[in-house]
């Protein structure tokens, strides 16, 4: 059995040899990998491309072993696995408790804040836009979640389409 994934990994040296090394750990064979070092996301991760053969069992544990090393499976076999979605607060965002709306967006089950840039106007008014990561299916959940406490905090929200 052949399996595709997309894993997001550090830009450190030895990293990608550290997340290669379960694979024969584990039974599966590596059959193709594409490693982009100038493709870097907001958080300065980049994506792995490798396609993994073995038997389903082994490669399932392979899939469990990158979960317990922190590796973020993108996509496995085409399938979207997780995504990223933009919104922004406008208002006292500062004043509001900015790290308590972090916090109880990332309570929320299968949704992370994974970066945060903050405006200022003068000390009256800011603005933050969140990046959002969040298991497919999970992006209406987050939304209604910023809204919540956009309207407890008196704050625009306006999110991505």
């Amino acid at each position: 059995m052949r399996m595709n994934l997309v894993l997001e990994i550090k830009d450190v040296p030895g990293q990608l040899v550290s997340v290669l090394s379960p694979i024969g750990d584990l039974g599966a064979n590596l059959v193709a990998i594409i490693h982009q070092r100038d493709v870097k996301n907001e958080k300065g991760l980049i994506p792995v491309q490798i396609t993994i053969e073995g038997e389903r069992e082994n490669l399932n544990a392979l899939v469990d072993k990158f979960d317990e090393m922190g590796i973020n499976i993108l996509e496995k076999d085409d399938v979207i696995l997780k995504q990223r979605v933009s919104t922004v607060l406008i208002g006292d965002v500062i004043d509001t408790d900015v790290r308590d709306t972090i916090d109880r967006i990332n309570e929320l089950d299968g949704v992370w804040v994974v970066g945060l840039d903050i405006k200022l106007d003068k000390e009256y008014k800011s603005s933050a836009m969140i990046t959002i990561e969040s298991n497919i299916g999970q992006k209406e959940t987050a939304f209604k979640k910023v809204q919540e406490i956009a309207e407890e905090k008196d704050l625009l929200v306006i999110n991505e389409v």
